[in-house]
């Protein structure tokens, strides 16, 4: 490593119209180490506030080297930046001067999160809801030539001139203190970045690992765990799995305690032994494969369509770690990991004390260089424990009953209330893009019924009309035979005398009904899920002894 001390930070202030300028240019960047955009709109109002009142807002640090020409994505703006022999990239101030750069300019102003106006008669910051009389926008603010225009086009604000003015000044004039840093060894900055964590919002430990092993993709930049996110979901649309999930995926790879320390993942010090020389880089890309199989299971060996549907997602974690050694395992083992998936469901976290314990212990027992060792010992860690009874009766889109039954509904093969055929899993990843839970594609059957009941729910992962869909369960469309409208209506759960009584009315009797119905559907599911009346055995051919090891 090259020397870790660095010259005397060179001090100066920068006037906020500078500053903002430099952004805007490609004179100011944001290493790939950073975290993502955090502040929302009170944040950026409360930066505003203090730069109009003149109240200090903290000091920013920059690092001096080369940029290449790209085009870069600061908040909501993009700017084609030209290639610099000494850009200044941010090390501390990232929120803030992202802050500045959109609010202060109309393309940043469109989004939500800097739509910042100041109304000159209270004289305080205010969200632009409509048009509004003496109400005018920061970036018109900030725009000599557009403030002049304003006031043309508002004459009866013309008392206010002074007002805006001096708020206008107050903006560009604000005196931003900066220290320079030159240091050409990376591994310092992200070193000094990774000390400064203690200001401002704190980083989550996902966006404390990116931001300190941020591995090199195929176009130069860096990795993050953003990445692999994105990537999975466009890959096999199971949505967005969070990034706690995804950095849990990747150091399981590496060994099965996921909660050691990440400041040394790589380091010679690090606890993982099964890789001791592999690069951030080497990790990532691994990671992501690894995680990529796990996903395939799930969606077409496991009967979970979306992340949404996933009851723990520590057992997410638990076969990354096992796909990374064994990613094309025999049919039988397929099979037998079913089976330990769905019955590790069932008993639930809480028969190892807590899910962190549970993912330790798990991940422990998978073997790296023995498939059917580790498919046994992950059965056997299960076979013990007591079984929890699913809550069917409230729905609650978090929790590991609903999602469970939501797996179970979705087996079923839902069908479309316009076509009769069925829903497709791109259908579903497609709706739910986005969404962190399924509630978003599970509506109510019948309004009266409560939103709070199981049995009031039905899988809708389309745009249509609910109401529609509703209308449906009641009255054959002129355009469906009966045979496809009873096909229909079974595919949600729906039997002649369930359906009798949302025809009659009788909503009571019709809750009744359809939840022995959809526990009769969960325990049918799990059953053929779980094979617990079956011999767990290994494959036929790990059991064959070689008449060469007999002797």
């Amino acid at each position: 490593m090259a020397d870790s001390r660095i010259r005397k930070p060179n001090a100066k202030t920068f006037a906020l119209e500078d500053l903002v300028d430099e952004v805007l240019t490609g004179g100011v960047r944001i290493p790939e180490f950073q975290r993502p955009f955090r502040w929302q709109w009170e944040d950026v109002k409360r930066l505003m506030d203090s730069i109009t009142r003149g109240y200090p807002i903290g000091s920013v640090l920059l690092w001096a080297r080369p940029a290449q020409q790209e085009t870069l994505k600061i908040g909501a703006l993009e700017i084609s930046a030209s290639r610099r022999d000494e850009a200044l990239w941010v090390v501390d101030g990232q929120q803030r001067l992202t802050s500045l750069a959109n609010a202060l300019q109309d393309s940043g102003f469109i989004d939500p999160r800097f739509a910042i106006a100041y109304d000159l008669s209270l004289q305080t910051l205010v969200k632009p809801v409509g048009e509004k009389p003496h109400v005018i926008g920061l970036s018109t603010i900030f725009d000599l030539q557009k403030l002049l225009k304003w006031f043309s086009e508002h004459p009866e604000s013309t008392q206010y001139f002074e007002e805006a003015t001096r708020i206008a000044k107050a903006i560009r004039e604000y005196s931003i203190p900066a220290y320079i840093v030159k240091q050409e060894d990376e591994e310092v900055l992200r070193d000094i970045f990774d000390r400064m964590n203690n200001y401002g919002k704190r980083l989550t430990r996902a966006e404390v690992f990116s931001a300190l092993h941020g591995g090199a993709s195929d176009n130069g930049k860096s990795q993050t765990l953003a990445d692999i996110v994105l990537n999975i979901d466009a890959t096999f649309l199971f949505g967005e799995i969070d990034d706690v999930t995804v950095l849990s995926a990747i150091l399981a790879r590496r060994g099965s305690d996921v909660t050691r320390d990440i400041r040394v993942e790589f380091s010679r010090e690090s606890v993982s032994r099964e890789f001791p020389e592999e690069t951030p880089e080497q990790a990532y890309r691994a990671g992501e494969k690894a995680l990529s199989h796990a996903v395939h299971f799930l969606q077409n060996e496991a009967g979970v369509p979306h992340f949404s549907f996933l009851a723990y997602r520590y057992l997410l974690v638990v076969l990354t770690r096992f796909f990374a050694y064994h990613p094309q395992p025999s049919p039988r083992n397929i099979e037998l990991l079913r089976r330990w998936f769905w019955r590790a469901v069932i008993v639930g976290p809480e028969a190892f004390s807590t899910w962190t314990k549970a993912s330790r212990v798990l991940c422990s027992k998978i073997s790296p260089n023995n498939e059917v060792k580790s498919v046994q010992a992950l059965l056997e860690a299960v076979s013990h424990s007591t079984l929890k009874a699913l809550n069917l009766h409230s729905f609650i889109s978090t929790s590991a009953s609903t999602r469970t039954l939501l797996c179970a509904m979705w087996s079923h093969n839902p069908r479309s209330f316009l076509t009769g055929d069925l829903y497709l899993q791109e259908e579903l990843g497609r709706t739910l893009a986005g969404r962190q839970t399924a509630k978003d594609i599970v509506a109510t059957i019948e309004p009266s019924g409560g939103k709070t009941s199981t049995a009031n729910r039905f899988i809708f992962p389309v745009e249509d009309s609910v109401e529609y869909a509703r209308d449906v369960f009641k009255n054959k469309p002129i355009t469906m035979t009966n045979s496809s409208w009873t096909d229909l209506l079974e595919s949600h759960i729906i039997d002649a005398e369930i359906q009798d009584c949302l025809t009659n009315g009788n909503v009571t009797h019709f809750l009744e009904l359809r939840e022995v119905r959809l526990r009769k559907l969960a325990e049918d599911f799990l059953s053929s899920m779980t094979e617990t009346s079956f011999e767990d055995t290994p494959p036929l051919s790990s059991l064959i002894i070689d008449e060469d090891d007999e002797e």
